[in-house]
């Protein structure tokens, strides 16, 4: 966002650091063979189509992210992908597990106002046509003051300043994909009911954190962690990873569905990756993350969402490997 101003242009497409927002849509679709031409002509014109849409209100701070799954990375680009993009791995723990489900391109579309989210994904699907198919389409809503649907803050960890690309975007490392990142979604359910049914005071170990004030509590010597313990990474040495978090609540309260919707942005795949198997397995093994008991993840995948800059030059190499008429 440095030196960018919301009052004069709409964010540009692919932007990682987009502030978190009232609404928000999370599109997943598979690709056909066929389609791979019609997917490139549309992901090069991301940034415009954000702009069409963006310039009718300026302060509804329109934006859209577009993640490429590892199959589809392939086919884009055969031999030449970031360093650790690849599908989601499916984790198994003694008690709960984390499916890995399809998909090819994320389109993570963000504003201030749902009808702006709504006439992107709508002109998104129409331009892309029928080779796509729609495997999960989520609507998200900011819930009161950046709560899920379990009653707490969520997202209060998430890195600010110049912690955010350190922690979000990738670095010299792997330098061909260097401002990119890894994204990791999973569409998870609540128990509504069930979670109820837990003391607030229990409800606060399982969280990590007091469901009034927010405030962070300590469990470093308690013989179960939090889940805020169990989702905060560090290495031998110590130091500790952050990744962007935007998650969203969704629901439907007539069909009984609540949710959260988990977005992880993160520089290295394998910090996501040690966060979700310390949750599952448990740290030590067999201590899951209690906020499953009441929590079933629905979908699993991995995706890269490259810079504008990187998104085009992918784009229009694929497009000239391309055979006439596909």
């Amino acid at each position: 966002m440095s030196g960018k101003n919301w009052d004069r242009v709409p964010i540009d497409a692919q932007s990682v650091d987009a502030p978190l927002s009232q609404s928000a849509i999370f599109l997943v679709v598979t690709v056909a063979g066929e389609a791979l031409a019609k997917v490139c002509s549309v992901l090069g014109e991301l940034d415009d189509l954000v702009k069409t849409v963006g310039f009718r209100d300026l302060g509804g701070r329109l934006s859209c992210i577009a993640g490429i799954g590892s199959d589809l990375w392939d086919r884009l680009s055969p031999g030449r992908r970031p360093l650790e993009l690849k599908p989601f791995a499916p984790i198994k723990g003694a008690v709960h597990s984390a499916p890995s489900t399809p998909g090819d391109l994320l389109f993570h579309i963000r504003a201030e106002r749902p009808d702006m989210c709504f006439e992107l994904e709508r002109i998104l699907l129409d331009r892309l046509g029928p080779g796509v198919t729609v495997v999960d389409e989520v609507t998200g809503f900011r819930y009161f003051d950046a709560r899920d649907l379990l009653g707490f803050v969520d997202g209060t960890a998430n890195p600010t300043g110049l912690d955010l690309p350190a922690s979000a975007l990738v670095g010299d490392e792997d330098a061909d994909f260097a401002g990119g990142s890894y994204v990791v979604v999973q569409k998870y359910l609540h128990d509504m009911q069930a979670w109820a049914r837990i003391p607030t005071p229990e409800q606060e170990a399982i969280i990590g954190r007091t469901k009034i004030d927010n405030i962070e509590i300590d469990d470093d010597d308690a013989p179960r962690k939090s889940h805020k313990s169990l989702a905060t990474i560090e290495d031998a040495d110590g130091n500790e990873y952050d990744i962007l978090r935007d998650n969203m609540p969704f629901g439907r309260p007539g069909q009984n569905e609540f949710g959260t919707y988990f977005i992880g942005y993160s520089r290295y795949l394998w910090v996501t990756e040690k966060m979700l198997q310390r949750m599952y397995v448990g740290d030590p093994p067999g201590a899951y993350d209690r906020l499953l008991d009441v929590s079933t993840p629905q979908t699993g995948t991995t995706f890269f969402a490259p810079t504008r800059p990187m998104l085009q030059a992918l784009v229009e190499g694929a497009q000239q490997q391309l055979p006439a008429g596909r």
